[in-house]
């Protein structure tokens, strides 16, 4: 439950080879990763910064940006406090050492400051086009205060995630046909009609009655499982619906097999301490 975890390479430069090679996008549950040294113990409270930046010379030159960050538990959200803190005089010493350069830029590795504990650290970097662009890997997201739920930050987070942002035009664009399965109270319905689509949202239980007031979205009251489409020109289908994940995972497939949709996202519920197993099936 620590929030992290550390593969050992056998060789110095594996470590490097690795976050090359094997892209980021295809790791199911890290929100992160860079390449690591030996983890600073014991920072002396007056000077946390000179051992830090002695520790990165040599690894990293000109980076391109700064990420001072902790796991995500709730024992780090103190340490959090102190990390963003300590980020602006950090930032500095770098950048006077080479570490860092003298602006921010995505075509220059990013240096990682991991805190585990206040005077305990591993640093390290990653390359910005095979990393998460977020702080922690977690996208900042505001929930808009017309949204029926929070469950539209999932369907917006994975758009952030998913789709590149250049493309963002081509593939989420006006006038689109989607469908909602499980869509009630219409939470990923939502995030479909801001990008105006037309949207048929499929649920047994009511929309939202300001989603059904713009007059993009149709509500079939049916069984999401159960419901084909008759129109041949759906670019997305969303799932967020509370069923097995294999159960849930055979309909998407369903979906696609028969060209009934484009593209879709679905959010699969796995079980709290099986989740590597169940998605291994």
């Amino acid at each position: 439950n620590a929030g992290y975890v550390i593969y050992e390479c056998y060789q110095p430069d594996d470590g490097d080879k690795l976050i090359r090679e094997l892209p980021f996008s295809s790791l199911i549950f890290a929100r992160q990763w860079f390449v690591v040294g030996e983890l600073l113990q014991h920072l002396p409270p007056e000077d946390r910064i000179t051992p830090i930046v002695g520790m990165l010379q040599g690894v990293v030159a000109k980076g391109g940006e700064l990420r001072v960050e902790v796991a995500d538990t709730n024992e780090s959200k103190e340490l959090l406090k102190f990390c963003r803190k300590f980020t602006v005089p950090l930032r500095a010493a770098l950048r006077d050492a080479g570490v860092l350069a003298n602006y921010e830029t995505p075509k220059r590795p990013v240096v990682h400051v991991f805190f585990i504990a206040p005077g305990c650290c591993y640093t390290g970097y990653s390359y910005s086009n095979n990393n998460s662009p977020f702080y922690m890997g977690i996208p900042r997201l505001k929930f808009p205060a017309d949204a029926p739920s929070r469950s539209t930050l999932k369907l917006e987070e994975a758009f952030h995630v998913f789709i590149p942002a250049d493309e963002w035009d081509e593939r989420l664009a006006n006038g689109m046909w989607a469908v909602d399965l499980g869509a009630c109270p219409g939470g990923w319905t939502y995030q479909l009609v801001k990008r105006n689509m037309w949207v048929y949202s499929v649920d047994n239980g009511p929309m939202a009655q300001s989603l059904m007031d713009t007059g993009q979205v149709t509500w079939l009251r049916e069984d999401g499982f159960k419901f084909r489409p008759t129109r041949s020109n759906i670019s997305w289908m969303v799932c967020d619906m509370v069923e097995k994940p294999a159960k849930v995972a055979a309909l998407m497939a369903q979906w696609l097999v028969n060209g009934w949709c484009r593209e879709t996202i679905f959010n699969l519920k796995l079980p709290m301490k099986k989740r590597y197993e169940e998605v291994s099936h």
